[in-house]
Protein backbone atom coordinates (compact mmCIF):
# COMPACT_ATOMS: atom_id res chain seq x y z
CA UNK A 1 0.00 0.00 0.00
CA UNK A 2 1.59 3.71 -0.64
CA UNK A 3 2.82 5.18 2.31
CA UNK A 4 4.32 9.13 3.31
CA UNK A 5 7.46 9.06 4.39
CA UNK A 6 8.52 12.35 4.39
CA UNK A 7 8.26 15.32 7.29
CA UNK A 8 5.23 17.68 8.08
CA UNK A 9 6.69 20.98 8.20
CA UNK A 10 5.00 23.92 7.72
CA UNK A 11 1.95 22.88 5.97
CA UNK A 12 4.05 20.57 3.62
CA UNK A 13 5.85 17.29 3.33
CA UNK A 14 9.36 17.42 2.74
CA UNK A 15 12.23 15.41 2.65
CA UNK A 16 15.18 15.39 5.29
CA UNK A 17 17.46 18.15 4.27
CA UNK A 18 20.31 15.74 5.52
CA UNK A 19 18.98 12.79 3.57
CA UNK A 20 19.19 10.72 6.64
CA UNK A 21 16.71 8.14 6.82
CA UNK A 22 15.31 4.87 8.75
CA UNK A 23 13.54 1.63 8.02
CA UNK A 24 10.45 0.00 9.45
CA UNK A 25 10.36 -3.83 9.35
CA UNK A 26 6.80 -5.69 10.04
CA UNK A 27 7.96 -7.47 13.76
CA UNK A 28 5.23 -10.26 12.39
CA UNK A 29 7.67 -11.55 9.93
CA UNK A 30 10.72 -9.37 9.46
CA UNK A 31 9.97 -7.93 6.51
CA UNK A 32 11.04 -4.71 5.39
CA UNK A 33 8.04 -2.23 5.36
CA UNK A 34 10.14 0.80 3.94
CA UNK A 35 13.76 2.37 4.32
CA UNK A 36 12.65 5.81 3.00
CA UNK A 37 11.29 7.22 6.21
CA UNK A 38 13.08 10.52 6.43
CA UNK A 39 15.12 11.32 9.64
CA UNK A 40 15.11 15.38 10.98
CA UNK A 41 18.11 17.08 10.73
CA UNK A 42 18.79 20.08 12.83
CA UNK A 43 18.11 22.48 10.11
CA UNK A 44 14.25 20.55 9.78
CA UNK A 45 14.05 21.12 13.48
CA UNK A 46 14.90 24.65 13.53
CA UNK A 47 12.62 25.44 9.97
CA UNK A 48 9.08 23.59 12.13
CA UNK A 49 10.11 25.59 15.18
CA UNK A 50 9.92 28.64 13.25
CA UNK A 51 6.55 28.39 11.17
CA UNK A 52 5.10 26.63 14.45
CA UNK A 53 6.74 30.10 15.72
CA UNK A 54 5.46 32.29 12.76
CA UNK A 55 2.01 30.88 13.03
CA UNK A 56 1.36 30.89 16.89
CA UNK A 57 0.22 34.73 17.07
CA UNK A 58 -2.52 34.36 14.51
CA UNK A 59 -3.39 30.59 15.83
CA UNK A 60 -4.09 32.15 19.36
CA UNK A 61 -6.61 34.33 18.23
CA UNK A 62 -8.62 32.72 16.00
CA UNK A 63 -12.31 32.09 17.77
CA UNK A 64 -12.64 29.23 19.84
CA UNK A 65 -15.55 28.42 17.93
CA UNK A 66 -13.40 28.29 14.71
CA UNK A 67 -10.65 26.30 16.23
CA UNK A 68 -13.23 24.08 17.37
CA UNK A 69 -14.61 23.30 14.07
CA UNK A 70 -11.20 22.51 12.77
CA UNK A 71 -10.06 20.13 15.55
CA UNK A 72 -13.74 17.94 15.30
CA UNK A 73 -13.28 17.90 11.47
CA UNK A 74 -10.13 16.21 12.51
CA UNK A 75 -11.36 13.70 14.54
CA UNK A 76 -13.72 13.08 12.04
CA UNK A 77 -10.60 12.11 9.01
CA UNK A 78 -9.41 10.11 11.91
CA UNK A 79 -12.24 7.92 12.16
CA UNK A 80 -13.18 8.37 8.22
CA UNK A 81 -9.28 6.79 7.66
CA UNK A 82 -9.33 4.44 10.45
CA UNK A 83 -8.79 1.50 8.12
CA UNK A 84 -5.29 2.74 6.64
CA UNK A 85 -4.23 4.28 9.75
CA UNK A 86 -4.63 1.17 11.54
CA UNK A 87 -2.77 -1.05 8.85
CA UNK A 88 0.01 1.33 8.88
CA UNK A 89 0.58 1.15 12.66
CA UNK A 90 0.30 -2.69 12.51
CA UNK A 91 2.85 -3.06 9.74
CA UNK A 92 4.77 -0.81 11.72
CA UNK A 93 4.35 -2.08 15.25
CA UNK A 94 2.38 -5.68 15.33
CA UNK A 95 -0.58 -3.95 16.58
CA UNK A 96 -3.50 -6.59 16.00
CA UNK A 97 -5.56 -4.84 13.59
CA UNK A 98 -8.54 -4.65 15.68
CA UNK A 99 -6.51 -2.94 18.80
CA UNK A 100 -4.79 -0.43 16.35
CA UNK A 101 -8.38 0.80 14.96
CA UNK A 102 -9.42 1.06 18.89
CA UNK A 103 -6.18 2.83 19.11
CA UNK A 104 -7.51 5.46 16.55
CA UNK A 105 -11.40 5.65 17.61
CA UNK A 106 -10.33 6.81 21.32
CA UNK A 107 -8.17 9.68 19.98
CA UNK A 108 -10.45 10.51 18.18
CA UNK A 109 -13.35 11.09 20.98
CA UNK A 110 -10.19 13.08 22.87
CA UNK A 111 -10.01 15.37 20.44
CA UNK A 112 -13.78 16.15 20.40
CA UNK A 113 -13.52 16.89 23.91
CA UNK A 114 -10.57 19.60 24.02
CA UNK A 115 -12.38 20.84 21.30
CA UNK A 116 -15.39 21.54 23.04
CA UNK A 117 -12.73 23.48 25.20
CA UNK A 118 -11.51 25.98 22.93
CA UNK A 119 -12.86 29.82 23.38
CA UNK A 120 -13.99 28.28 26.73
CA UNK A 121 -11.17 29.47 28.75
CA UNK A 122 -12.00 31.15 31.63
CA UNK A 123 -9.74 33.73 33.84
CA UNK A 124 -10.52 34.76 37.25
CA UNK A 125 -11.17 38.42 39.06
CA UNK A 126 -11.47 39.48 42.45
CA UNK A 127 -12.56 42.86 44.31
CA UNK A 128 -10.38 44.84 45.85
CA UNK A 129 -11.35 45.17 49.66
CA UNK A 130 -9.34 46.64 51.84
CA UNK A 131 -6.20 46.85 49.53
CA UNK A 132 -7.63 49.02 46.54
CA UNK A 133 -6.56 46.26 44.61
CA UNK A 134 -8.65 44.97 41.94
CA UNK A 135 -7.14 41.41 40.73
CA UNK A 136 -7.48 39.53 37.42
CA UNK A 137 -5.89 36.45 36.38
CA UNK A 138 -6.07 35.42 32.89
CA UNK A 139 -4.61 32.02 31.34
CA UNK A 140 -2.71 32.39 28.03
CA UNK A 141 -1.21 29.91 25.65
CA UNK A 142 2.26 29.08 26.14
CA UNK A 143 3.49 29.25 22.59
CA UNK A 144 5.18 26.93 20.43
CA UNK A 145 5.13 23.07 22.00
CA UNK A 146 6.52 20.09 21.40
CA UNK A 147 5.83 16.33 22.25
CA UNK A 148 7.65 12.69 21.92
CA UNK A 149 5.50 9.94 21.84
CA UNK A 150 5.85 6.10 22.51
CA UNK A 151 5.91 3.96 19.95
CA UNK A 152 3.22 1.55 21.80
CA UNK A 153 0.00 4.02 21.28
CA UNK A 154 0.99 6.43 18.73
CA UNK A 155 -2.57 7.81 18.29
CA UNK A 156 -3.52 8.53 21.88
CA UNK A 157 -0.29 10.16 22.95
CA UNK A 158 -0.55 12.08 20.11
CA UNK A 159 -4.11 13.32 20.82
CA UNK A 160 -3.03 13.50 24.79
CA UNK A 161 -0.34 15.87 23.85
CA UNK A 162 -2.09 18.16 20.34
CA UNK A 163 -5.47 17.96 20.96
CA UNK A 164 -5.64 20.15 24.35
CA UNK A 165 -2.36 22.31 23.28
CA UNK A 166 -4.61 23.46 20.11
CA UNK A 167 -7.65 23.74 22.46
CA UNK A 168 -5.69 26.31 24.57
CA UNK A 169 -4.02 28.07 21.48
CA UNK A 170 -0.55 26.75 21.24
CA UNK A 171 1.00 25.59 17.84
CA UNK A 172 2.88 22.11 18.00
CA UNK A 173 5.79 19.86 16.66
CA UNK A 174 4.93 16.17 17.04
CA UNK A 175 8.01 13.22 17.19
CA UNK A 176 6.63 9.78 16.63
CA UNK A 177 8.54 7.10 17.03
CA UNK A 178 11.34 5.93 15.16
CA UNK A 179 9.41 2.05 15.53
CA UNK A 180 5.79 3.36 14.90
CA UNK A 181 6.59 6.69 12.74
CA UNK A 182 4.12 5.37 9.39
CA UNK A 183 0.54 6.50 10.71
CA UNK A 184 0.83 9.63 11.95
CA UNK A 185 3.28 10.43 9.07
CA UNK A 186 0.19 10.48 7.34
CA UNK A 187 -1.76 12.80 9.48
CA UNK A 188 -0.18 15.99 7.23
CA UNK A 189 -3.00 15.54 4.51
CA UNK A 190 -5.54 15.23 7.43
CA UNK A 191 -4.43 18.34 8.96
CA UNK A 192 -4.61 20.44 5.75
CA UNK A 193 -7.85 18.65 4.79
CA UNK A 194 -9.18 19.80 8.36
CA UNK A 195 -8.03 23.29 7.80
CA UNK A 196 -4.53 23.64 10.72
CA UNK A 197 -3.06 26.54 8.92
CA UNK A 198 0.74 26.07 7.98
CA UNK A 199 3.18 25.40 10.63
CA UNK A 200 -0.01 25.01 13.57
CA UNK A 201 0.72 21.59 13.75
CA UNK A 202 3.96 19.94 11.99
CA UNK A 203 5.14 15.91 12.44
CA UNK A 204 9.02 14.85 12.19
CA UNK A 205 10.22 11.41 12.73
CA UNK A 206 13.63 10.37 14.31
CA UNK A 207 15.16 8.68 17.22
CA UNK A 208 16.75 9.64 20.26
CA UNK A 209 19.06 12.25 18.37
CA UNK A 210 15.95 14.06 17.30
CA UNK A 211 13.90 14.21 20.55
CA UNK A 212 17.03 16.22 22.06
CA UNK A 213 16.62 18.73 19.56
CA UNK A 214 13.30 19.41 19.97
CA UNK A 215 14.12 19.18 24.03
CA UNK A 216 17.02 21.33 24.15
CA UNK A 217 15.44 24.14 21.81
CA UNK A 218 15.42 27.85 22.76
CA UNK A 219 11.96 28.55 21.65
CA UNK A 220 9.84 25.85 22.24
CA UNK A 221 8.23 26.62 25.45
CA UNK A 222 7.03 23.23 26.76
CA UNK A 223 7.62 19.59 25.78
CA UNK A 224 5.29 16.82 26.67
CA UNK A 225 7.28 13.21 26.73
CA UNK A 226 6.47 9.67 26.79
CA UNK A 227 8.85 7.05 27.12
CA UNK A 228 11.49 5.36 29.77
CA UNK A 229 12.67 6.63 32.77
CA UNK A 230 16.16 7.05 31.38
CA UNK A 231 14.71 9.30 28.11
CA UNK A 232 12.17 11.41 30.33
CA UNK A 233 15.28 12.10 32.49
CA UNK A 234 17.45 13.48 29.47
CA UNK A 235 14.78 15.44 28.44
CA UNK A 236 14.21 16.78 31.74
CA UNK A 237 18.21 17.66 31.64
CA UNK A 238 18.12 19.22 28.15
CA UNK A 239 15.26 21.08 29.38
CA UNK A 240 17.37 22.77 32.19
CA UNK A 241 20.27 23.13 30.22
CA UNK A 242 18.67 25.20 27.78
CA UNK A 243 15.73 27.32 28.11
CA UNK A 244 13.91 25.92 31.43
CA UNK A 245 11.67 24.87 29.17
CA UNK A 246 7.87 23.44 31.11
CA UNK A 247 8.32 19.47 31.04
CA UNK A 248 5.77 17.15 31.25
CA UNK A 249 6.71 13.11 31.58
CA UNK A 250 4.76 10.41 30.99
CA UNK A 251 7.29 7.24 32.17
CA UNK A 252 7.00 3.66 33.13
CA UNK A 253 5.43 1.63 35.56
CA UNK A 254 5.15 -1.91 37.42
CA UNK A 255 1.34 -1.33 38.33
CA UNK A 256 0.15 -4.13 40.85
CA UNK A 257 -3.34 -5.87 40.84
CA UNK A 258 -4.70 -6.77 44.02
CA UNK A 259 -6.88 -9.43 44.70
CA UNK A 260 -8.84 -9.98 47.56
CA UNK A 261 -10.22 -13.39 48.66
CA UNK A 262 -13.95 -11.67 48.41
CA UNK A 263 -13.02 -11.02 44.74
CA UNK A 264 -15.17 -12.27 41.71
CA UNK A 265 -12.84 -15.22 40.57
CA UNK A 266 -13.68 -15.00 36.62
CA UNK A 267 -13.45 -11.43 36.57
CA UNK A 268 -10.18 -10.67 38.32
CA UNK A 269 -8.88 -13.37 36.02
CA UNK A 270 -10.24 -11.65 32.59
CA UNK A 271 -8.81 -8.44 33.38
CA UNK A 272 -5.18 -9.78 35.10
CA UNK A 273 -5.04 -11.79 31.63
CA UNK A 274 -7.24 -11.31 28.83
CA UNK A 275 -7.43 -7.45 29.39
CA UNK A 276 -3.38 -7.57 30.53
CA UNK A 277 -2.37 -8.84 27.10
CA UNK A 278 -3.76 -6.51 24.85
CA UNK A 279 -1.17 -4.97 22.80
CA UNK A 280 0.75 -8.10 24.22
CA UNK A 281 1.73 -6.46 27.28
CA UNK A 282 3.21 -3.27 25.83
CA UNK A 283 1.25 -0.89 27.92
CA UNK A 284 2.46 1.29 30.76
CA UNK A 285 0.03 1.18 32.79
CA UNK A 286 -0.53 -2.35 32.58
CA UNK A 287 -0.47 -4.54 36.10
CA UNK A 288 2.18 -7.01 35.61
CA UNK A 289 2.67 -7.57 39.53
CA UNK A 290 -0.37 -9.49 40.60
CA UNK A 291 -0.79 -10.19 44.19
CA UNK A 292 -3.22 -12.77 45.41
CA UNK A 293 -4.96 -13.33 48.82
CA UNK A 294 -3.69 -16.97 50.10
CA UNK A 295 -7.07 -18.08 50.41
CA UNK A 296 -8.11 -17.58 46.74
CA UNK A 297 -4.37 -18.24 45.52
CA UNK A 298 -4.18 -21.55 44.64
CA UNK A 299 -7.88 -21.19 42.69
CA UNK A 300 -6.27 -17.77 40.73
CA UNK A 301 -3.23 -19.60 39.80
CA UNK A 302 -5.15 -22.68 38.33
CA UNK A 303 -7.60 -20.61 36.05
CA UNK A 304 -4.60 -17.74 35.28
CA UNK A 305 -2.77 -20.72 33.86
CA UNK A 306 -5.65 -21.87 31.68
CA UNK A 307 -6.63 -18.31 30.17
CA UNK A 308 -2.80 -17.44 29.20
CA UNK A 309 -2.70 -20.90 27.61
CA UNK A 310 -5.27 -20.20 25.65
CA UNK A 311 -4.38 -16.49 24.83
CA UNK A 312 -1.43 -18.08 23.73
CA UNK A 313 -3.82 -19.81 20.71
CA UNK A 314 -4.88 -16.26 20.06
CA UNK A 315 -1.64 -14.99 18.92
CA UNK A 316 -0.83 -14.46 15.60
CA UNK A 317 -1.01 -12.56 11.91
CA UNK A 318 -2.02 -8.90 13.44
CA UNK A 319 -3.53 -8.25 9.67
CA UNK A 320 -6.46 -10.85 10.61
CA UNK A 321 -9.24 -9.40 11.97
CA UNK A 322 -9.64 -12.44 14.13
CA UNK A 323 -6.09 -12.18 15.60
CA UNK A 324 -6.11 -10.95 19.78
CA UNK A 325 -2.34 -10.89 20.45
CA UNK A 326 0.64 -9.92 18.18
CA UNK A 327 4.59 -9.56 17.85
CA UNK A 328 6.35 -7.17 19.96
CA UNK A 329 7.42 -4.44 18.45
CA UNK A 330 11.00 -4.72 16.80
CA UNK A 331 13.54 -6.91 17.47
CA UNK A 332 15.41 -4.62 19.87
CA UNK A 333 12.26 -5.06 22.29
CA UNK A 334 11.85 -8.96 21.52
CA UNK A 335 15.61 -9.04 22.81
CA UNK A 336 15.05 -6.89 25.74
CA UNK A 337 12.03 -9.00 27.01
CA UNK A 338 13.75 -12.39 26.14
CA UNK A 339 16.74 -11.43 28.30
CA UNK A 340 14.36 -10.99 31.25
CA UNK A 341 13.02 -14.38 30.36
CA UNK A 342 16.32 -16.07 30.56
CA UNK A 343 17.56 -13.80 33.40
CA UNK A 344 14.28 -14.73 35.36
CA UNK A 345 15.35 -19.02 34.31
CA UNK A 346 19.00 -18.57 35.29
CA UNK A 347 17.48 -17.09 38.77
CA UNK A 348 15.27 -19.90 39.02
CA UNK A 349 12.51 -18.30 39.01
CA UNK A 350 9.20 -20.74 38.27
CA UNK A 351 7.69 -20.48 35.34
CA UNK A 352 3.79 -21.44 35.58
CA UNK A 353 3.44 -21.19 31.83
CA UNK A 354 5.24 -19.72 28.96
CA UNK A 355 8.87 -18.57 28.82
CA UNK A 356 9.95 -18.35 25.76
CA UNK A 357 9.76 -16.99 22.01
CA UNK A 358 6.65 -18.63 20.04
CA UNK A 359 7.15 -19.42 15.71
CA UNK A 360 10.15 -19.23 14.05
CA UNK A 361 9.98 -15.85 12.08
CA UNK A 362 8.95 -12.24 13.65
CA UNK A 363 9.64 -11.14 17.33
CA UNK A 364 6.23 -13.16 19.32
CA UNK A 365 6.69 -13.92 22.70
CA UNK A 366 4.58 -16.66 24.42
CA UNK A 367 2.42 -15.04 27.12
CA UNK A 368 3.92 -15.97 30.32
CA UNK A 369 3.47 -16.15 34.08
CA UNK A 370 5.90 -16.65 37.12
CA UNK A 371 5.15 -17.38 40.63
CA UNK A 372 6.83 -16.16 43.46
CA UNK A 373 9.84 -14.57 42.06
CA UNK A 374 12.34 -12.73 44.88
CA UNK A 375 11.12 -9.35 46.14
CA UNK A 376 14.47 -8.39 44.14
CA UNK A 377 14.14 -10.26 41.01
CA UNK A 378 14.34 -8.29 37.76
CA UNK A 379 11.37 -9.78 36.35
CA UNK A 380 9.47 -8.11 39.54
CA UNK A 381 10.88 -4.78 40.11
CA UNK A 382 11.64 -3.70 36.54
CA UNK A 383 9.56 -2.83 33.70
CA UNK A 384 9.55 -5.45 31.37
CA UNK A 385 6.68 -4.63 28.72
CA UNK A 386 6.06 -7.55 27.47
CA UNK A 387 3.36 -10.34 27.88
CA UNK A 388 4.44 -11.64 31.43
CA UNK A 389 3.35 -11.33 34.43
CA UNK A 390 4.47 -12.44 38.28
CA UNK A 391 2.27 -13.33 41.05
CA UNK A 392 3.39 -13.74 44.70
CA UNK A 393 0.70 -14.00 47.47
CA UNK A 394 -0.59 -12.19 50.64
CA UNK A 395 -1.94 -12.47 54.01
CA UNK A 396 -4.27 -9.49 54.53
CA UNK A 397 -4.72 -6.06 53.52
CA UNK A 398 -1.56 -4.55 55.39
CA UNK A 399 0.84 -6.72 53.67
CA UNK A 400 -1.05 -6.25 50.26
CA UNK A 401 -0.78 -2.47 50.47
CA UNK A 402 2.76 -2.95 51.65
CA UNK A 403 3.60 -5.20 48.54
CA UNK A 404 1.95 -2.72 46.24
CA UNK A 405 4.11 0.23 47.31
CA UNK A 406 7.45 -1.25 46.93
CA UNK A 407 8.72 -0.33 44.02
CA UNK A 408 10.09 3.03 41.98
CA UNK A 409 7.02 3.60 39.99
CA UNK A 410 3.11 4.62 40.34
CA UNK A 411 1.34 4.80 37.18
CA UNK A 412 -1.41 2.63 37.39
CA UNK A 413 -2.91 -0.56 39.80
CA UNK A 414 -5.87 -2.17 40.24
CA UNK A 415 -8.02 -3.49 42.79
CA UNK A 416 -10.10 -7.12 43.02
CA UNK A 417 -12.33 -6.74 45.87
CA UNK A 418 -16.45 -7.63 46.69
CA UNK A 419 -16.03 -4.93 49.46
CA UNK A 420 -16.31 -1.14 48.11
CA UNK A 421 -15.07 -0.14 51.59
CA UNK A 422 -12.11 -1.47 51.48
CA UNK A 423 -11.56 -1.15 47.50
CA UNK A 424 -11.78 2.74 48.48
CA UNK A 425 -9.86 2.08 51.31
CA UNK A 426 -6.93 0.65 49.48
CA UNK A 427 -7.25 2.61 46.40
CA UNK A 428 -6.37 5.50 48.81
CA UNK A 429 -3.33 4.11 50.41
CA UNK A 430 -1.72 2.86 46.69
CA UNK A 431 0.76 5.38 45.66
CA UNK A 432 -0.08 5.78 42.17
CA UNK A 433 -1.63 8.10 39.80
CA UNK A 434 -4.45 5.69 38.54
CA UNK A 435 -7.00 2.79 40.53
CA UNK A 436 -9.11 0.61 38.37
CA UNK A 437 -11.32 -1.10 40.92
CA UNK A 438 -12.78 -4.44 39.91
CA UNK A 439 -11.34 -3.69 36.42
CA UNK A 440 -7.95 -3.45 34.34
CA UNK A 441 -7.66 0.54 34.35
CA UNK A 442 -9.30 1.97 31.07
CA UNK A 443 -8.14 5.74 30.08
CA UNK A 444 -10.77 8.23 29.35
CA UNK A 445 -11.12 11.78 27.85
CA UNK A 446 -12.58 13.35 31.16
CA UNK A 447 -10.27 12.29 34.02
CA UNK A 448 -6.22 13.03 33.95
CA UNK A 449 -3.47 10.32 33.58
CA UNK A 450 0.15 10.02 35.52
CA UNK A 451 1.79 8.74 37.62
CA UNK A 452 3.63 9.12 41.12
CA UNK A 453 6.95 8.69 42.33
CA UNK A 454 9.35 7.94 38.95
CA UNK A 455 6.06 7.58 37.00
CA UNK A 456 6.43 10.71 35.94
CA UNK A 457 5.41 14.13 36.42
CA UNK A 458 2.35 16.57 35.14
CA UNK A 459 -1.21 14.89 33.91
CA UNK A 460 -2.52 14.29 30.40
CA UNK A 461 -6.47 13.99 29.74
CA UNK A 462 -8.96 15.86 31.33
CA UNK A 463 -9.04 19.21 32.95
CA UNK A 464 -5.79 18.86 33.79
CA UNK A 465 -4.55 17.73 30.44
CA UNK A 466 -5.47 21.33 29.06
CA UNK A 467 -3.98 23.33 32.01
CA UNK A 468 -1.03 22.06 31.29
CA UNK A 469 -1.01 24.12 28.02
CA UNK A 470 -1.61 26.91 29.80
CA UNK A 471 0.23 29.89 31.68
CA UNK A 472 -1.28 32.41 34.14
CA UNK A 473 -0.72 35.99 33.65
CA UNK A 474 -1.95 38.20 37.09
CA UNK A 475 -2.71 41.61 36.49
CA UNK A 476 -3.46 43.92 39.49
CA UNK A 477 -5.33 47.49 39.11
CA UNK A 478 -4.61 50.46 41.55
CA UNK A 479 -8.24 51.32 42.06
CA UNK A 480 -7.31 54.56 44.38
CA UNK A 481 -5.81 56.59 41.35
CA UNK A 482 -7.44 59.78 41.87
CA UNK A 483 -9.33 61.27 38.90
CA UNK A 484 -7.11 63.78 36.68
CA UNK A 485 -8.24 67.59 37.09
Amino acid sequence: MSMQTNLFINGEYRPSSSGETLSVHNPSDDSLVTDKVQVASEKDIDDAVAGAKAAFPKWRETAGHKRAAIMLKFADLLEKNVDKLAKLESMAMGQPITVAKAMIKGPAALWRYYAGYAGKVSGETFPPDEDGTYKIVQYEPLGVCAGICAWNGTHVLAAWKMAPAMAAGNTFILKTSEKSPLAAAAYGDLLNEAGFPPGVINIVTGAGPVGSLLASHMDIAKIAFTGSAPAGRAVMQASAKSNMKIVSLELGGKSPALIFDDAELDNAVSHTSTNFLRNSGQICFASSRVLVQEGLADKYIEAVKKSFEEADKKMGDPSLDDTAYGPLADKKQFERVMSFLHGAREEGVQVLVGGDRKGEKGTYVQPTVFLNPDLKSKVYTDEIFGPVISVRTFKDEEEAIQLANDTTYGLGSTVYTSDIARALRVAGKIEAGTVGINSAFNTSPQTPFGGYKQSGIGRESGPEGIKGYLQPKTIHINMNVPPRK
